[in-house]
């Protein structure tokens, strides 16, 4: 399930839905975590192989001596011991074969799988002809394939086999607004079965962060701060310790805002976790009014407050709240 409604992930629902009504092979590149497999199932759910098989494949946990066979299969009694099995494009034979991180297959490999494309034909490993196999073959590379050619470590004629329909998803720091509806999706799915929400500084501590790591680190981090949590509210303390520390630095990134009035915004959050929520004892701690305290949480850099992640305690379902609604 892709989550977000950014103009970057409507773009790619468009051209997910476009691709997917065709039978090209398509390349889908990104950085790790981005969600590139996810990509390639809403690809195959969409298109008219849909009953057929989705087989997902990492080339680069394959032992080198193993890939012939794991791709292509190996037949029976091909050495001692060894059973007959059909190999991943036989399995997916009728459907989509997804192929990550195909940049790590080694030459070998790739000229194996040259000639599965050209011929649309698989050879088991100790087998004397071929079987013909109808297949979608979609491949994703978190490295970029072209300069990979360029260096030499991967074939020219096999990039431009893969590479006549390309997709590049985005990564997590490129659409920050999803951020907080991807928060809503992870609390759905690890939350303790009580209410539970996120304090303004926590929304905004995720929001800011430069996610290396992508959609797959975000949904680390809510399951960490979900399983550490002790009451109803999950704050900076609970989050993952570089994400916290670089919040608690109360330096806004240049990029996004570096205005006095980002800075204190800032602080405000941080002081009302502190206080637990306790809006009148923060009030009381920065010497402020609550009108004021309500002024910097409504404000972001980006001109909407920031977001409050609720899950309800009774179904399961959650909402998104201002933080100061309630």
């Amino acid at each position: 399930m892709l989550v977000g409604e950014s103009p970057v992930m409507q773009e790619l629902r468009s051209r997910i839905m476009r691709i997917a009504q065709t039978s090209f092979t398509v390349l889908i590149e990104g950085e790790s975590g981005v969600g590139k497999e996810l990509v390639a199932r809403e690809i195959h759910a969409c298109s008219h192989r849909r009953r057929g098989p989705f087989v997902a494949v990492n080339c680069a946990a394959i032992v080198e001596t193993l890939v012939e066979a794991e791709l292509f299969g190996i037949e029976d009694r091909t050495a001692t011991g060894v059973r007959g099995r059909r190999g991943k494009f036989e399995l997916a034979n009728g459907g989509t074969m997804f192929l990550d991180e195909v940049a790590d297959l080694s030459p070998a490999a790739q000229a194996k799988l040259l000639r599965v494309l050209q011929d649309m034909a698989v050879e088991r490993v100790g087998a004397a002809s071929p079987h013909l196999v109808d297949v979608r073959l979609l491949a994703a590379t978190n490295r970029g394939l072209r300069q990979l050619v360029d260096a030499g470590r991967f074939r020219h004629d096999l990039y431009y086999r893969l590479s006549g329909v390309e997709i590049r998803v985005a990564p997590l720091r490129d659409r920050r607004t999803d951020i907080p509806l991807l928060m809503r999706h992870f609390v759905d799915r690890h939350h303790r079965g009580h209410a539970l929400r996120f304090s303004p500084a926590a929304v905004e501590a995720l929001i800011d962060y430069g996610w290396p790591g992508n959609v797959r680190q975000l949904g680390r981090a809510i399951e960490r701060a979900v399983a550490l949590s002790t009451g109803p509210t999950i704050t900076v303390a609970d989050l993952p310790e570089d994400i916290s520390r670089e919040y608690r630095q109360l330096v806004p990134e240049a990029s996004f805002d570096t205005s006095l009035r980002a800075w204190s915004s800032r602080y405000v959050r941080l002081v009302l976790d502190r206080c637990e929520g306790n809006k009148r004892r923060a009030c009381d701690l920065l010497d402020i009014s609550y009108h004021t305290l309500k002024s910097h949480l409504e404000y972001t850099a980006g001109g909407s407050p920031p977001i409050d992640v609720v899950a309800k305690e009774d179904d399961g379902r959650q909402e998104l709240r201002s933080p100061t609604a309630g």
